[in-house]
């Protein structure tokens, strides 16, 4: 008995270890496309939100020479022939641009500063045959070839801007391949010369302001979409299943039709000529048109429309699983139908409402063709400057850096929605 107890007990591990293992063996092929397609490209995104190659990579010699500078005081003669020894070693123009471009960022004039020098150490061959032509009898000697000091002279006399501090303190401060410059700018700060974090400006501040406005805008949106969804998702639970079942084909249709067509269709709805307001119009609401399109009217009610899916479903799915037992018994008890479902019924479908709603912001807070086509210039959210950054100023790092912020946001809201959950089921 014992033999045979032991050999059932060692059968029962075996098969339950065979058991996980096809488990694992079912879920592999999920996470190895969540790490690729997921998990790699949030890495990337966070890593170049704190990466700066562009200086680092073309001034190394620079960046080293300029190690020990104060920041305050001219730089010494060797950061001038270190600076020559950097750009003299760049071939390709394109990284020269991405240098100047760099340094453009930080300091106006740093592009047309770095291009120029550049150009001088690498002339075309007409440029070099002219400059060749120009010179006979009196050519100077290649300024590589220099004594530091007579580098710093010559380098002042083609242009004086390397004379002047803020050049060298922008090379200086983005001389280390990790900087927290586009995580700080992301939030309105930046770090002084002396490397201290302050505040920016109120007139320069503005991603505060679009942040606030991104939360601002996506919560009217939750708000609307929950109020239209409840009663909507309470009604579909209250069908027979064929009814129910056809009214939801009918809330997912959207889902069918592209995004930019429905937003080509409140274009159309929105605008002052449109059914909306001729409708207004014409039951004596307005006697002109109102404004619908290219505001924030506009946005928010074509969001609403193609987010209230999200809001509707985990309702529907929360309030399918009430009984309806539970409001009729308390009606039976002597309460009112009102007070019934506000006390039995209602905080039954919290979790609904907590599920639809976070999904609903969630997916707002990331809009980007919605208010771009429908909005104003103050209604642009977040995501509109990360493909500004992307698309049409060509950086990365501050693109990466704001979506790294909008990336932290959904994670401290997941993660209060997650307590509170708990919370809530705790009390239950």
């Amino acid at each position: 008995m014992a033999g045979g107890t032991l050999d059932l007990a060692t059968q029962l591990r075996r098969a339950e270890r065979r058991r996980k293992q096809r488990a694992v063996a079912l879920t592999l092929p999920l996470l190895a496309f969540l790490v690729v397609f997921f998990l790699v490209p949030l890495a990337s995104l966070l890593v170049r939100a704190v990466e700066n190659p562009e200086v680092a990579d073309a001034l190394p010699r620079t960046g080293q020479a300029l190690a020990g500078w104060d920041r305050n005081s001219p730089p010494d003669p060797a950061a001038y022939a270190a600076v020559i020894a950097d750009l003299s070693a760049i071939e390709d123009t394109a990284q020269a641009g991405v240098l100047a471009r760099r340094l453009n960022s930080e300091v106006p004039g740093g592009r047309s500063l770095v291009m120029n020098t550049y150009r001088i150490l690498h002339p075309d061959e007409e440029e070099a045959a002219d400059a060749e032509g120009e010179g006979e009898g009196e050519a100077q000697p290649d300024i590589r070839s220099l004594t530091p000091e007579q580098v710093r002279t010559r380098l002042i006399e083609t242009d004086p801007r390397w004379e002047e501090l803020p050049y060298w303190q922008a090379i200086a401060k983005n001389s280390s391949r990790w900087t927290p410059d586009y995580l700080l700018a992301a939030v309105d700060l930046r770090r002084t010369p002396q490397g201290d974090i302050v505040k920016v400006p109120a007139d320069e501040a503005a991603f505060s302001d679009i942040l606030g406005r991104t939360f601002q805008m996506s919560a009217v949106v939750t708000f609307f979409c929950l109020l239209l969804a409840y009663p909507l998702a309470y009604w579909l639970s209250t069908l027979p299943e064929r009814k129910a079942n056809v009214l939801l084909i009918l809330v997912l249709l959207p889902f069918w039709t592209s995004v930019l067509v429905r937003i080509a269709a409140w274009i159309v709805l929105l605008q002052n000529n449109g059914l909306v307001n001729r409708f207004l119009m014409w039951i004596g609401l307005t006697d002109t048109p109102i404004p619908l399109l290219f505001n924030r009217v506009g946005v928010i009610i074509a969001m609403v429309h193609i987010l209230l899916p999200f809001a509707i479903l985990p309702l529907y799915s929360v309030m399918k699983s009430v009984p309806p037992n539970y409001l009729r018994a308390a009606i039976s008890l002597g309460s009112a139908p009102f007070s019934a479902f506000v006390r039995v019924y209602l905080p039954q479908t919290y979790p609904g409402v907590a599920a639809g709603g976070l999904l609903v912001f969630i997916t707002s807070i990331g809009y980007y063709v919605t208010p771009a086509l429908l909005g104003g210039a103050g209604d642009q959210m977040l995501s509109y400057y990360v493909a500004q950054y992307t698309n049409v100023e060509v950086n990365w790092g501050m693109a990466c850096a704001l979506g790294g912020v909008l990336l932290t946001a959904t994670l401290v809201l997941y993660s209060i929605y997650r307590k509170v959950s708990k919370a809530e089921l705790s009390l239950g």
